[in-house]
């Protein structure tokens, strides 16, 4: 009862044109949100999006913009893109999609970013995209969320897989990171994105871990004391879309609107991933930092192989899938 509830009131929120960027009244609306700040890259990218379709659609498709978590959690507004309350959307939970996107995020599969852009770009990626409709998303594209995600934490500096063990950690609900980190030794803990600051702050939590554009855009830095630059995983970064919302424009708007879907998030990635070193020398002025040495790496990529297992023995996906991704990210 609480949940719908409050699924309404973020519904009625969506009627208030004071929280929106707006364009002029249009044929067509698609309502926009995220929980990132206007800075952030991921909002940039959505202020591209917007521009971008508002022009190739001549108008006939307005695009409205929410920031900062302003309709609600990452929860809440992936369930109001799936019931047809918001049009679209972009963050995390993405397993919910499809589960098949966890493959891009198994611990220490890929060296960078760039070599899990180049796997979401190819056949396999568009085939993980439409796997989502079984889920009740349409996925017109995917790209990374950030670069390689790093943990910061208060306790003490990361260097080893010993050092992880018993460390509070905040991580999103994402099952291969949940299990990842029990692996590791850690305690993971499930706080929401916007409330990770002030668990940080109180004691909840010891640490979390993201990319360097989130631990600036959120300020981890002001309650965290130590960055390890593990480089073990990055997350995908779908962009969900009401599928009904989809299939009710005209067939040339839907071209027309995939075709701004990839060249935004190929913009997205550009963007975010050039901005990461930018981020990385702010937070090396603010944290103390260490890097792994490659001994230290081998161990940490020796310790998660179990996680590989899992998810292969579950049938998310297959060693062919994962054999198939690192043959083309090469």
């Amino acid at each position: 009862m609480f949940r719908r509830l409050m699924i309404a009131v973020l519904v009625f929120a969506l009627a208030i044109p004071a929280m929106a960027i707006t364009a002029s009244a249009a044929d067509y609306t698609f309502k926009y949100a995220n929980t990132q700040s206007e800075n952030h890259p991921r909002s940039k990218s959505m202020v591209y999006f917007k521009e971008q379709l508002e022009q190739r659609s001549g108008g006939n498709i307005q695009v409205e913009l929410y920031f900062s978590g302003t309709l609600g959690k990452e929860s809440e507004v992936l369930e109001m893109v799936k019931l047809g309350n918001l049009q679209g959307c972009r963050g995390g939970l993405f397993e919910r999609a499809n589960k098949k996107y966890l493959m891009y995020t198994l611990p220490f599969m890929f060296a960078n970013a760039d070599q899990v852009v180049k796997v979401m770009n190819s056949d396999l990626g568009q085939e993980i995209n439409k796997g989502a409709m079984a889920n009740g998303f349409y996925i017109p594209a995917t790209g990374v969320a950030g670069g390689m995600r790093q943990p910061t934490n208060k306790v003490r500096p990361i260097k080893s897989v010993a050092d992880l063990k018993g460390l509070k950690l905040r991580t999103p609900p994402i099952d291969v990171t949940i299990r990842t980190f029990k692996e590791l030794g850690a305690n993971p803990q499930q706080v929401p994105y916007t409330e990770v600051y002030m668990a940080l702050k109180t004691g909840v939590v010891d640490g979390q871990e993201n990319p360097f554009s989130n631990c600036v855009d959120m300020k981890f830095y002001e309650v965290q004391k130590y960055l390890s630059v593990l480089n073990w995983q990055v997350h995908p970064d779908p962009f969900y879309v009401n599928p009904a919302w989809y299939q009710g424009l005209p067939a040339d708007l839907r071209n027309v609107f995939d075709e701004v879907a990839v060249d935004t998030m190929n913009y997205s990635n550009k963007i975010w991933l050039a901005s990461e070193d930018g981020y990385f020398e702010t937070l090396k002025t603010k944290l103390e930092v260490n890097v792994l040495d490659d001994a230290a790496y081998k161990e940490f990529v020796e310790a998660v192989k179990p996680v590989w297992q899992y998810y292969v023995d579950q049938g998310d996906f297959t060693w062919d899938d994962i054999n198939r991704a690192q043959e083309i990210a090469q």
